[in-house]
């Protein structure tokens, strides 16, 4: 399945333009997006509601992201730190009891490129945070996923699983000498593979994963850059402004939100998953373009041996 569909969308797409195409209707339904206060996730927040969709967002900071939300209709906001499992657990919980189904996961919320920091069980920061922090939560949440009787599962991956696959004999970088860089793209790696083995395990049950790149957008992610890591990523023009070339894959944040938003709602993926998708369209498999998958972040395989990985820190 891992094949364009050629949707008809271009990288200039935006999700407002995707939503308006979803061709049933989503009042009613229930999302929640993590890291869905800010860059991305609020833009991919906003849309929904304006659907209609009834979204809860799980949040470090409880009171910052009611902040950056209001106004928006629609959605409840909850607290949920992603390198806690016990947090995790516990908002997981919390949204089980209510019995509701959840229609739309939209896994979001990420870091990049940070300083060497690791979790209360010794795990690498970005590794933590982006992938298992994710994978405890889907977990958890299976059973409202289930209930949904047709649901999305979505991890926002990028272009940077292409810088390493998963070092299976050192995730965790206790051997080799830390790379701020190569832990992330090890972590969107395992964003890939996580969606190949959640929709292997889940499809049967109507349950259904996707992973995507959302293109190059300057945001609230790039916190831990210096000035000159950023300049060297090309993003602005001579006179410091934001470049908006989506043909150069450099996207605003509606642009940016789009695929996210296209793999959550739309039925041009009915049937299909376990696949990685990039400017609203499934991508190609590639060895060497900057574009596309790299085999090893769709490999079955590998999925299996990084859910086994996975769970067993559950």
């Amino acid at each position: 399945m891992q094949a364009p569909l050629h949707s008809g969308y271009t990288a200039a797409s935006t999700a407002a333009e995707v939503i308006a195409d979803a061709p049933r209707s989503l009042a009613g339904k229930v999302a929640i997006v993590t890291g869905g206060h800010s860059g991305l996730g609020l833009e991919t927040v906003r849309v929904l509601a304006g659907a209609g969709v009834r979204v809860v967002v799980p949040a470090r900071s409880p009171r910052q992201a009611a902040a950056a939300l209001a106004g928006i209709d629609c959605v409840e906001v909850a607290a949920m730190d992603l390198m806690a499992a016990d947090s995790v657990s516990a908002f997981a919980d919390s949204f089980l009891a209510s019995g509701r189904p959840l229609h739309l996961l939209i896994n979001s919320a990420g870091i990049m490129a940070a300083p060497l920091a690791r979790d209360a069980r010794g795990h690498e920061s970005q590794f933590a945070t982006n992938h298992l922090g994710h994978f405890r939560l889907t977990r958890h949440l299976w059973p409202a996923l289930q209930r949904a009787q047709g649901a999305r599962v979505v991890s926002v991956s990028s272009r940077g699983h292409q810088i390493a696959g998963i070092d299976f004999d050192d995730i965790d970088f206790r051997e080799r000498e830390y790379d701020k860089w190569v832990a992330y793209g090890q972590s969107k790696t395992a964003n890939v593979l996580f969606a190949v083995g959640a929709d292997a395990r889940g499809k049967d049950e109507g349950i259904r994963a996707f992973a995507l790149h959302p293109g190059s957008i300057l945001s609230p992610l790039a916190r831990h850059l210096t000035a000159e890591e950023i300049a060297g990523f090309g993003v602005h023009d001579a006179d410091g402004r934001l470049i908006n070339d989506p043909a150069r894959d450099l996207k605003n944040v509606q642009q940016g939100a789009a695929t996210a938003v296209w793999c959550a709602t739309s039925a041009q993926l009915d049937g299909i998953g376990g696949v990685y998708c990039e400017d609203c369209d499934i991508a190609a498999v590639e060895a060497e373009q900057r574009r596309g998958v790299r085999p090893w972040a769709i490999d079955p395989m590998l999925a299996d041996r990084l859910w086994d990985v996975s769970a067993a820190d559950l």
